[in-house]
């Protein structure tokens, strides 16, 4: 009998274990100040399970115009902090496309797209965040 509750408590516990996106308001550092936004290396079909993998806190008055190799292009999903401003750039330096995300919750950014033909999956990499 016992073997048989663990199988059923089974799919609980892993969909528990997926990622899921914290709500705007929630993004704070461990001393209760603002995070300005949050970015994550995975998404997901399921809006439920985006917002997973690496997680990289974007603090206000964050300027990276030169995302390090471990970030570069592989931003897959992102949640802005209230009365916060995130701006993107495709391209190192600054350059090539931009975009302005305000508060809120982007589960897939595949379903933005940039430019004629591409979207924005994994094209960030440049980044500008303020609040107000």
């Amino acid at each position: 009998m016992a073997a048989t509750q663990t199988l059923l408590l089974l799919p609980l516990l892993l969909a528990s274990a997926w990622a899921q996106c914290p709500a705007p308001a929630d993004l704070k550092n461990a001393d209760g100040s603002k995070i300005c936004a949050q970015l994550y290396t995975d998404s997901s079909p399921y809006y439920a399970q985006c917002c997973g993998g690496s997680v990289l806190q974007v603090q206000p008055g964050d300027d990276v115009p030169y995302l390090t190799l471990a970030w570069i292009n592989r931003v897959s999903s992102l949640v802005v902090a209230p009365r916060c401003e995130l701006n993107v750039w495709s391209r190192l330096g600054k350059e090539g496309y931009t975009r302005k995300f305000n508060s809120g919750i982007v589960y897939r950014l595949e379903e933005l797209k940039k430019g004629l033909f591409g979207n924005w999956d994994n094209s960030i990499s440049a980044y500008y965040c303020k609040c107000a």
